[in-house]
């Protein structure tokens, strides 16, 4: 985890000040065994610190606020911090965050905490928002479209300082659009709502299905097949035509699944699976699913119908997400850079909260592709069934 920045981030060394050097400053009392401010102590106060240090109040003050820290000279705040640590003095967020309007706090919303893809994107994004004194407030919309209006606004009757949302689908943009009206901060990641104009952190999703389009391709596959995930998350209808189009532009044949995932979800990538498998006509040679979790579901599917990956059929999901790598086969798929777009999108935010008239760039990070071995060349002769 990332070292914070904030105001006992200097080191363990007791340089005393010039000026407190000239009359006896007395001695940090030891530090207690239990925390500072429980049941039997009182909270240790900043004029506590100020006494101990041989400091004005108003020096301890700045020298342990990360946005004034500055304005005392290196010595003097390095002596504070340590008499600060000694003392077992805890900032009072709550009191700061009165003075300032402001609570240090970010509301993260995430479609699916189930999502293995999910865990690297929230360190990325905690680690960035600890760097800048911030904590994230995290909860999930279950991937519930109706779900984000209500959750949007018990993260707002929180006062956060901003939200950050990566559950949005395309018919949420009006509640999107009246959250940015209040005038709070609000970024968008992973899934884009283009028709908002807000700013977003996202993959080139579009590039990430043509990857997997041409990767079959150059293998050798004629007949593939794409399981979507939902029509109306943005993510998905990028990959989409992204591997739609690298189809038809290497005049390969697609074979059409008549229905989409509700949910990027495991069983739904069984269930077209199922219906891919069960259609009239010869097998697709290979299979991209829009997600890991799907392909996951995909690879049930084949072995309970007595199919073979990659001998039968070639699988490819879609993020790269934990622990793919250990299913058998080793799952090919597209990575998503996860901690990386936390980063960045953690870095929007703090961009938006300390520098209010400054919007923050749109950013869109490529992806790449990971062969594995649940892709392999198309089998030869008649339909495996």
């Amino acid at each position: 985890m990332s070292t914070p920045s904030g105001p006992q981030a200097g080191g363990r060394r007791t340089e005393a000040p010039a000026a407190a050097s000239r009359r006896p400053a007395a001695r940090p009392p030891a530090p207690s065994s239990s925390l500072a401010g429980g049941a039997d102590q009182s909270p240790v106060t900043l004029e506590d610190v100020a006494r101990v240090a041989g400091v004005h109040y108003s020096t301890v003050s700045r020298a342990l606020d990360p946005a004034k820290a500055w304005r005392v000279g290196a010595s003097t705040r390095r002596h504070v911090e340590t008499v600060a640590l000694e003392m077992g003095y805890r900032r009072h967020m709550g009191a700061s965050g009165l003075k300032r309007g402001r609570t240090h706090t970010v509301g993260v919303i995430v479609a699916d905490l189930g999502n293995p893809f999910i865990s690297p994107v929230l360190r990325g994004l905690a680690n960035r928002l600890e760097e800048a004194s911030l904590m994230p407030l995290i909860t999930e919309t279950q991937d519930d479209p109706a779900r984000l209006s209500r959750v949007l606004n018990h993260v707002l009757e929180r006062r956060v300082d901003a939200v950050v949302v990566g559950a949005a689908r395309l018919g949420n943009a009006p509640i999107l659009m009246e959250v940015a009206s209040r005038r709070v901060p609000l970024l968008l990641f992973d899934r884009n709502v283009p028709q908002t104009g807000l700013p977003s952190c996202t993959h080139d999703h579009r590039q990430g299905g043509s990857l997997a389009a041409d990767h079959l391709l150059e293998l050798g596959h004629r007949r593939v097949a794409q399981l979507r995930g939902p029509a109306d998350v943005s993510s998905f209808v990028d990959r989409g035509r992204g591997f739609s189009d690298a189809v038809a532009a290497a005049g390969a044949t697609e074979i059409d699944v008549p229905d989409v995932a509700s949910k990027p979800v495991l069983d739904e990538g069984r269930r077209l699976a199922r219906m891919l498998l069960g259609q009239p006509g010869g097998l697709p040679t290979a299979i991209f699913a829009h997600n890991d979790l799907m392909a996951l579901g995909v690879l049930d599917a084949l072995a309970e119908a007595g199919l073979r990956c990659p001998g039968d059929v070639s699988v490819m999901g879609y993020n790269d997400s934990p622990h793919v790598d250990r299913v058998t086969p080793p799952l090919t798929t597209i990575r998503l850079h996860g901690q990386e777009l936390g980063r960045l999108v953690g870095e929007m935010a703090v961009t938006a909260i300390q520098a209010p008239g400054q919007i923050p760039v749109s950013l869109t990070l490529p992806p790449s592709i990971i062969i594995r071995e649940s892709t392999a060349f198309p089998r030869e002769g008649e339909d495996p069934r």
